[in-house]
């Protein structure tokens, strides 16, 4: 449910963060690419390896295991013959192939400030797969409005990111008489698709009917899967702005209520702790990475988290030291002379 009142897509547009805005799909890639990606590089100092690797069928050797480490890779006679639990690596796909499972239903496309969860998830998706196809690694998506109505088969070119970018941004209106978002088919719809093991992004916000939980975890036991959640400050707190009709952006119902009682926006806050209580639970059944994305986040940060993310899934409690440059002088936190070499 949200409010109708001062619904900050009905009004002119202030400067959002570049990542975000509201141009072309050409423009906002160009703009990506230069705010982002080219910081995130110097960051990163180009090791995308970290991404992608942990992909691919090839053993590439025997460690023992860490905490973080993915339970799938247990080597089950070694950890017998040793008594100590052994994980193995494996080398990476020279030819990754990533899939972006995306939830643009309507609650999705819900913002209290100048952004959307829309936008925050259409910004993130744009720059992860313009890094992946980059480096050569194809890009697949399956997108879901009401229903999965558009499926992009894998490619590895800038175009398909394009093509990509134009689809999430397509209009999707409510249909009358909605049922709401079942993220079960979404997540059937990729089960039933991806035959090849690759990286899996599953981006929604995850307000759905129940029953999605274990068809995430089917995916997650054929393949490397990352949940990205998105969400908005205001879905875990109500504010204090007095009478407002709040509205279902799937459903259309409607809710009058008095967001200023006290007694109210604390109720709220309980179910709304109890929802999250929900969520880390099936997440955690799912066995899967969890990396969250709200309105208000800073797109470079939130890369950075994930590379970190997936650096901890790859090599647990031992995970290598990022190659970063001088984060401070690449984030624009200290004047230019203070940078350094």
């Amino acid at each position: 449910m949200r409010a109708t009142r001062a619904d900050p897509r009905d009004a002119p547009r202030a400067s959002a963060p570049p990542a975000f805005g509201g141009a072309g799909a050409d423009a906002l890639l160009q703009r990506l690419e230069w705010t982002v990606l080219r910081r995130l590089d110097g960051l990163l100092q180009g090791d995308w390896r970290t991404v992608a690797r942990g992909a691919g069928v090839d053993l590439a050797d025997l460690r023992e295991y860490q905490l973080h480490d993915d339970v799938r890779h247990i080597d089950w006679n070694v950890t017998a013959r040793t008594q100590q639990p052994y994980v193995r690596q494996f080398h990476e796909d020279r030819d990754l192939t990533a899939w972006f499972l995306l939830d643009l239903s309507g609650s999705v496309d819900f913002g209290s400030g100048d952004v959307t969860k829309l936008a925050v998830s259409t910004g993130f998706v744009a720059a992860l797969a313009r890094v992946m196809t980059r480096h050569g690694n194809r890009v697949g998506a399956l997108l879901y409005g009401d229903r999965v109505d558009t499926v992009l088969q894998p490619a590895a070119n800038r175009v398909h990111v394009l093509r990509l970018i134009d689809q999430m941004r397509r209009p999707r209106p409510p249909q009358p008489g909605g049922r709401g978002t079942a993220l079960y088919d979404l997540l059937a719809g990729g089960d039933a698709l991806i035959r090849r093991r690759s990286l899996v992004f599953v981006v929604s916000d995850f307000i759905s009917a129940p029953g999605w939980e274990d068809a995430l975890g089917r995916i997650a036991q054929r393949h490397d899967v990352v949940a990205v959640r998105l969400l908005d400050p205001a879905e875990m707190a109500l504010p204090d702005v007095g009478l407002v009709t709040l509205q279902d952006a799937e459903t259309g119902e409607q809710l009058f209520v008095d967001a200023g009682d006290p007694g109210f926006r604390a109720r709220y806050a309980a179910l709304a702790e109890a929802a999250e209580q929900r969520l880390a639970d099936g997440f955690a059944r799912a066995g899967v990475d969890l990396l969250e994305l709200a309105t208000d986040d800073d797109l470079l940060a939130a890369l950075l988290r994930f590379a970190d993310l997936r650096r901890k899934r790859l090599f647990g409690a031992r995970a290598p030291a990022p190659r970063l440059a001088d984060p401070a002088h690449l984030l624009g936190s200290r004047p230019p002379q203070e940078a350094g070499a």
